[in-house]
This record gives structure tokens, C-alpha cells and sequence, in this order.
């Protein structure tokens, strides 16, 4: 068991060796330029400050996997916390049932995208940007564009209340992180969703239900998502239209600094946690050095540019390498 764990960590770090490298220079760096980044009081910050992406960041992964993209995460944030919140404040209802609801109604707009996707030929980049301004317009409808105060102790104990003496939000990342891991490396349909976005018709032809395969996928986006509004209201004690707002180029920012391929098929669970470590990090640092909030999203800017132009340096370089396999056996 120790063999198989040990050859499991030595493989993860071989795989994303380049990002690793790249996060302990952030680290050594921050570390130098202030005295306040490497302190048991930032670490639990950093931590609550992430779990927000890592939720939308490994949906996203299921996604980018099948070479779609969901831009309607940002938005399911804000319909889920409104709503639940609503529902709290404005109706009276016990928090879990509240939550419930939430979670459900954000969970919807992940099947109505997967509805669409799975059984159209319309792009999932068309569905989930008219589906993001539909939750975007249903968060302001229902709230009407006021904020709605969260203070019962039962919801916000998911943003800031610890178990034994740690946040909350660990133990959220790792019932994630093994969650998706295990969905994607133990069972058939992680199997599926990778030949999928491999090659979508070969992978019809050798009977896999990509319609089934691709609800799924986006369901689970949007189920995850829907997690993360929970969590942001937890945590701010307040819902507003514009939660989430921006929150989906932090998970594909993440997702693609991780390794996972936008063109599908290539990814793992590891390398996007490795890259919301790196964006939360990075984020963290700069506020700690009092950046200007617009340099950040510059920084932000050009670090998915990198990311992306990364991934395309990787597929060239396998085409490549592919054509020459090829005409080396030819010759």
C-alpha cells in the first residue's frame, strides 16, 4: 500500500514538475519580499481563500477535459447564494432546508447546460455565456439588486467556523480533491470522460454514451459551483448579484496552469490543485504587498496567457512528435 501511495506522489510529481517548481519560487519569493506571507495566520487565510476555486477549478477540469468550458459558474455562485439565502432571511425557513434549495437551483442551470450541450451541436463556450447572463439576470431579479445579510450561525460556520482547531474549508478541499480524483481515476466514467475529449466519435463508435457522459459533466460543474456559493456566503455573511463575478476565469486560469489540456483528453485532479494553489498564492502575495487591485487582474491576465500558450506549446510539440512517428514508420 506504502509502494503504491509512494509511486502514486513520485508520479503526480513528475507530471506537474514545471508548476510545482514554478509555486515553491512564488513561495521563496514572497517569503523574502514580506515577513507577513509565511505565517500560520496566512496559511489558514490562503486556505479559505481558495476553496472557492478549487470547487469551481475541479468541476471545471471535468469540463475542459471533454474540450468544452463552462462560463456559467460565476453566475450559479450568485443564483445559489441569493437564493439560499432568500429563502434564510425573507422566507424564514430552517438554514439546511435553504441551503438545499440553493444548491438545487444552481445544480439546475448545470443540467440545463448539459441538456443543451449534450444534445445540440452548439458550442458549450455559446450555452454557458447565454446561461451565465440568464443566472446573472435571475440574481438580480429575485434580489432586487439588494443585499441580503446572512448571520444564522449553522451557514456561516461553512465560511468561518474550524474542527479542531482548522478551518472548515481543508476539510471541504480534500472531500473534493478525493471525490474527483476518484471519479476520474477509479471508475468507468472517468475513463469515459477522458476518451471522450479525446476523441468524441471514436468514442461513440465503441459504445460510449457521450450524450450521458457529457450531462453528467456539466451537472456535477454546476453541482460543485453551487457548493461554492454556499461557501462564499458562509464566509461574507452576505449574498449580492455580483457574487462570483469573474469567478470562472479564476477556475480555467487554474485548470489550464494545472496542465489540463483545453483541447480535452489530458488533465488530472492534481495538476488544477497544484494551479489553484499557485492563482491563491499568487493573489495572497499581491495583496500582501498592496498591489493594486487593477495590476492584479493584469497579472491575473497574463498568467492565463502564459498558461494557455503553455498548453499550446505541449499540443504542437505532440502533433509533432506524432507526424514523425509516423513518417519514420513509413520510411
Amino acid at each position: 500500500m506504502k509502494n503504491k501511495f509512494g509511486q502514486t506522489m513520485k508520479n503526480t510529481v513528475k507530471m506537474n514538475f514545471g508548476i510545482l517548481m514554478g509555486l515553491v519560487i512564488l513561495c521563496l519569493g514572497l517569503t523574502v519580499l514580506t515577513d507577513k506571507f509565511a505565517t500560520v495566520t496566512n496559511f489558514f487565510n490562503v486556505v479559505r481563500q481558495i476553496t472557492i476555486n478549487l470547487y469551481l477549478a475541479c468541476g471545471m477540469t471535468f469540463v475542459i477535459l471533454l474540450g468544452g468550458i463552462d462560463l456559467s459558474v460565476g453566475s450559479v455562485i450568485a443564483v445559489t447564494g441569493c437564493v439560499s439565502a432568500g429563502m434564510i432571511t425573507w422566507v424564514g425557513l430552517p438554514v439546511p432546508v435553504g441551503i438545499l434549495i440553493g444548491i438545487l437551483c444552481g445544480t439546475l442551470v448545470g443540467a440545463l447546460n448539459g441538456i443543451i450541450v449534450s444534445r445540440t451541436t452548439i458550442p458549450a463556450f455559446i450555452v454557458t455565456l447565454a446561461t451565465m447572463n440568464i443566472g446573472r439576470g435571475i440574481a438580480r431579479i429575485y434580489t432586487h439588486a439588494q443585499t441580503i445579510a446572512v448571520l444564522d450561525d449553522p451557514y456561516t460556520f461553512w465560511g468561518m467556523g474550524s474542527i479542531l482547531g482548522l478551518p472548515i474549508q481543508l476539510y471541504l478541499i480534500i472531500a473534493v480533491v478525493v471525490l474527483t480524483s476518484f471519479i476520474l481515476n477509479r471508475t468507468g466514467l472517468g475513463r469515459h470522460i477522458y476518451a471522450t475529449g479525446g476523441n468524441k466519435i471514436a468514442s461513440e463508435y465503441s459504445g460510449i454514451n457521450v450524450k450521458r457522459v457529457t450531462f453528467f459533466v456539466f451537472v456535477l460543474s454546476g453541482f460543485l459551483a453551487s457548493l461554492a456559493g454556499v461557501l462564499t456566503v458562509g464566509r461574507t455573511f452576505t449574498a449580492t448579484m455580483i457574487m462570483g463575478d469573474g469567478a470562472e476565469m479564476d477556475a480555467i486560469a487554474a485548470v489550464v496552469l494545472g496542465g489540463t489540456s483545453m483541447s480535452g483528453g489530458k488533465g488530472s485532479i492534481s495538476g488544477t490543485v497544484i494551479g489553484v494553489i499557485v492563482i491563491g498564492i499568487l493573489k495572497n502575495g499581491m495583496n500582501l504587498l498592496g498591489i493594486d487591485s487593477s495590476w492584479q487582474y493584469v497579472v491575473q491576465g497574463i498568467v492565463i496567457l502564459i498558461a494557455v500558450y503553455i498548453d499550446y506549446i505541449k499540443s504542437e510539440g505532440s502533433a509533432l512528435s506524432a507526424f514523425k512517428a509516423m513518417v519514420g514508420k513509413r520510411a
